[in-house]
């Protein structure tokens, strides 16, 4: 299933965040070798973890973490600003309905449909919080994982080539794209709407706190 978790919140399920930050631990550091801090429980973290994001976690039946993304506004800190403008000449992205997100995660050996189901909530989150679009760093590998699932960024820029390539993009939120999503996952978008109302309630009444 999937859940929507506050960083202040994660403590009230210990074991789903702690093989979310020890996955993380194995993609970022252990296989694809990013410098990343992991530290003596074997966890990765870095300072936007800090800054209450807004977690969209696939739980397994047991409790554990099968996938994951991390999101925050862009209209306060986020990596895509604060590391990453030379991909944009420049230009700081900031906007209250564009939110940032990051470190997309799958759990070894996760089933093949956990990666379109975290597209899926990246989707209805977008629709939930009438967000226009969310934007992200994504490196060479996850070309292919965007195109097979049929939602490819709009790329703003890139630096590298082949393999080394890392580059920023907006992916535009729309309720067509939450519907193709819930088919990639093979997901009844009634079920995901469900898990999305019982994190925040009725969808309507949080479009209705967002825009007052």
């Amino acid at each position: 299933m999937l859940r929507y978790i506050y960083g202040e919140e994660l403590f009230q399920y210990p074991k789903l965040r702690d093989t979310m930050f020890r996955d993380r631990a194995r993609q970022f550091h252990e296989r694809l070798g990013w410098d990343v801090t992991v530290d003596d429980r074997g966890e990765e973290r870095d300072e936007y973890d800090a800054m209450n994001p807004l977690y969209v976690i696939w739980q397994r039946a047991d409790g554990s973490h099968g996938g994951s993304m991390r999101f925050l506004p862009t209209t306060a800190p986020c990596m895509v600003n604060d590391h990453f403008t030379h991909l944009t000449d420049g230009v700081t992205i900031s906007h209250p309905l564009i939110w940032e997100c990051t470190r997309f995660c799958l759990a070894p050996e996760a089933e093949g449909r956990v990666a379109a189901g975290l597209m899926l909530g990246g989707a209805e989150l977008g629709q939930g919080f009438h967000l226009s679009d969310a934007v992200g760093v994504f490196d060479a590998r996850m070309v292919r994982i965007y195109g097979r699932l049929g939602w490819a960024p709009t790329v703003l820029g890139t630096s590298g080539t082949g393999r080394d390539a890392v580059s920023v993009g907006l992916w535009e939120m729309s309720e067509r794209t939450r519907l193709a999503m819930a088919r990639k996952a093979g997901l009844s978008p009634a079920l995901s709407r469900h898990w999305f109302d019982r994190a925040f309630g009725r969808v309507s009444d949080v479009r209705e706190a967002v825009s007052a």
